[in-house]
């Protein structure tokens, strides 16, 4: 395919055509944070915090969602940039129960890792304390509704890697919520393996193994990416 010559935060590079801002910057070692992005599943631009500026149009576009084009102009941070990103971090915070200290992804959290390095101390917003419940149906895996921020990671990976289907999203606005199969109990769900992989791709603690307590719930997404990558060079046959 043919390359395409842009720039990044006054850094010219080059990148494949139909390769994303997102893409092209961490190829060039430009950090723009994320997510809803995880490697190997599809981008849908949810959370918002890959916002970045584009010469010729006023809107802020998403880095994951947006394809690079000859000449393009991209801007990762600034003053702008950063006041966006913040307020959607609080608003995150501010829509569930989010409650660091007891959480079993409590220093293993992207979300909380997020708040850190944009320098977010307080919440400006009104929290709207709702009354989440929680799903320990499941015999090995449990599903917190407090902590989730709606990133789909979870869902995608279930269709897209695991290829069960369980995982997907009911409800509309702040009443959304990610539900498996129709709405039923985790632990009775016929479509689900058991595999583990909606916990593995989780930012937060919304999704975790039963027996973890606050702090132990880390991530290894080593497996996910040992899947995607084997079958993108097709080292499976299915």
């Amino acid at each position: 395919m043919a390359a395409k010559t842009l720039t990044i935060d006054g850094k010219q590079i080059s990148a494949e055509a139909g390769t994303t801002v997102l893409q092209a910057a961490r190829e060039a070692g430009i950090r723009i944070p994320t997510l809803c992005h995880l490697e190997g599943i599809m981008d849908i631009g949810a959370c918002r915090l890959c916002l970045v500026e584009v010469k010729g149009t006023t809107k802020l576009l998403s880095a994951c969602t947006t394809k690079v084009f000859e000449g393009m102009e991209v801007t990762t941070t600034s003053e702008r940039l950063q006041k966006y990103r913040r307020m959607t971090l609080e608003l995150l915070f501010a829509e569930r129960n989010h409650v660091c200290a007891v959480c079993v992804a409590n220093g293993h959290c992207e979300l909380q890792s997020l708040a850190y390095e944009q320098g977010m101390d307080h919440v400006r917003y009104d929290y709207c304390f709702p009354k989440w419940g929680m799903d320990l149906t499941h015999p090995s895996l449990g599903m917190d509704h407090n902590r989730c921020i709606l990133c789909t990671r979870c869902v995608r990976v279930c269709w897209y890697i695991e290829g069960a289907g369980t995982k997907n999203v009911a409800g509309r606005g702040g009443r959304s919520m990610v539900i498996s199969d129709m709405n039923e109990p985790w632990g009775d769900s016929e479509t689900c393996t058991s595999c583990g992989k909606c916990v593995m791709s989780c930012p937060t603690g919304a999704l975790f193994s039963k027996g973890s307590t606050a702090g132990e719930s880390e991530r290894d997404r080593s497996k996910l990416e040992f899947i995607v990558n084997a079958r993108e060079k097709k080292q499976w046959t299915v």
